[in-house]
């Protein structure tokens, strides 16, 4: 009986790991570890997440078609339960009629990334340092 029960146990188990192995996507974030700073070596640009909830970013291109730019602001993060997770940076001095704000999604543990979804851009910066 008690190899019975150990055998249940262990396919629950391997059910349960190979539900989140499948779901592939699936990467729960620790909002508290999302403050640093983050790095593209290639590029140069960093983004700097402090933990008073501001940003500033050197350098950094959001997609395929704008140039390195600075900016700063506010950002939080988004648990979507509907599409992926994302920090929402909330762009300072965007006036009327500009997009006040940008989607950096966390990509994996110590990654970020700014992608555009009708493209095969992406631009991934690494977190060099925690705050």
């Amino acid at each position: 009986m008690v190899i019975r029960g150990i055998g249940r146990w262990g396919l629950v188990a391997a059910l349960t790991a190979s539900a989140v192995l499948t779901s592939g996507c699936t990467y729960l974030v620790d909002t508290d570890e999302l403050p640093g700073m983050y790095r593209n070596d290639a590029t140069g640009g960093e983004i700097l997440l402090e933990r008073d909830g501001t940003f500033s970013a050197n350098d950094v291109s959001t997609n395929s078609s704008s140039g390195p730019a600075d900016f700063s602001g506010r950002w939080e993060f988004v648990d979507s339960s509907t599409t992926s997770d994302f920090i929402y940076l909330d762009v300072d001095g965007r006036g009327i009629g500009e997009i006040s704000g940008i989607q950096l999604y966390t990509s994996g543990r110590g990654t970020v990334e700014f992608s555009t979804p009708d493209e095969p851009w992406s631009l991934v910066l690494t977190k060099v340092s925690a705050q």
